[in-house]
């Protein structure tokens, strides 16, 4: 499909923006009219706050997607909020998906970790290791739904980090997929062979928007996490990651992208073309590797004897005020001839070396 036909700028949902999301716009946009009648709420976090899902549509084919399982993963979340957006506009296309399938939607399943920008709940458990224990309530709260409904398909909905590359190339894994395995040998099941073929369709309409920066997600098998569990009892399940785009550590335009490779997704399946596409195309997406800092300082020790050659630094996310703060902090140090820098600073370059003292945070971590 032509991306540019969606018109994105007038489906972005314009009150949630940046990487913190915060109650009052998660609020504004729950208690929208719009949505009152397809809300609803399926049960309480750990600290009592309210899980809600949205349902649209009324086809036969049903696809459970959540975001946000992780509280300081928001990416998925704001493209979530654009797809309710787009769906909520009656077109030929959007009709057309309406009636052919259901999408039951949870915006945020981790709220409490969400309210405070961590990747755990508010019992410090990482839901994503969660499936097979149920240990947490809003791990017991998406199995449920997940039995309730009966999906046919399961879209996991994730934020990875700026260390992403894809293959062996300078670029950023601005997107990666996964078709969990079911099995610690990774065999190729049914549904996890749909899942791959979804991935194809996905990364061959996007392809020509992020040309090689798309990448595909490491398969070691853990029926732990939530994917592998819901492959192994045969249901279609993709991970979604949204990573890094040039100078977007908003996350802003990665956000756009995964809207396009969800409504991709949605289309295939409601068009009932996931069969049109080969599963063997899906080994030819690179894996990704991590080969990225966030800032690759070269000639380092020309600033003190101390430092190594080169430094490889990268931002902590620290949450201050309802705005996430970007941190710099000394990873690595060494020749470092393998890694990549989101950006580039050389201490040869007296420009270079006048911006890190200028920088307030960069000088008090290395002078």
């Amino acid at each position: 499909m032509k991306f540019s036909s969606l018109n994105y700028l007038e489906i972005k949902e314009l009150s949630v923006q940046g990487r913190y999301i915060s109650s009052s716009q998660l609020q504004s946009f729950i208690r929208r009219k719009s949505i009152q009648n397809k809300i609803s709420p399926l049960g309480k976090s750990v600290e009592n706050r309210l899980i809600h899902k949205v349902t649209l549509g009324s086809g036969k084919i049903k696809i459970l997607m959540w975001s946000q399982m992780h509280g300081n993963e928001t990416t998925t979340t704001k493209a979530v909020l654009d797809l309710i957006n787009y769906l909520n506009k009656s077109n030929e296309l959007t009709n057309q998906i309406l009636s052919s399938v259901t999408l039951t939607i949870v915006p945020v399943l981790n709220p409490d970790g969400a309210v405070v920008y961590t990747r755990e709940n508010a019992n410090k458990v990482d839901l994503n290791r969660d499936a097979l224990e149920l240990s947490q309530p809003e791990s017991r709260i998406l199995r449920v739904l997940y039995d309730e409904i009966k999906p046919d398909y399961c879209f996991n909905l994730h934020d990875q980090r700026t260390i992403f590359n894809v293959g062996s190339l300078e670029k950023p894994a601005t997107l990666s997929f996964l078709a969990p395995a079911h099995d610690i040998q990774r065999n190729i099941s049914v549904s996890r062979g749909q899942s791959m073929k979804i991935i194809v369709a996905i990364h061959k309409a996007l392809s020509s928007l992020i040309p090689d920066q798309i990448g595909r997600y490491d398969d070691a098998f853990n029926p732990n996490c939530v994917g592998d569990t819901f492959q192994l009892m045969g249901t279609p399940t993709i991970l979604f990651e949204a990573g890094h785009f040039p100078d977007d550590y908003q996350r802003e335009q990665t956000r756009e992208f995964i809207f396009y490779a969800i409504i991709t997704a949605i289309l295939v399946i409601a068009q009932d073309k996931v069969e049109g596409y080969s599963l063997n195309t899906y080994f030819d997406i690179p894996e990704n590797n991590k080969c990225y800092f966030d800032l690759l300082l070269l000639n380092a020790n020309l600033i003190h004897k101390k430092y190594d050659h080169n430094i490889g630094i990268l931002y902590k996310e620290v949450l201050n005020d309802e705005t996430i703060m970007f941190n710099p902090l000394i990873e690595v140090m060494g020749e470092l001839k393998d890694s990549f820098g989101h950006k580039y600073l050389n201490c040869i370059d007296q420009n270079d070396l006048d911006f890190l003292k200028s920088d307030r945070k960069l000088h008090k971590l290395l002078f």
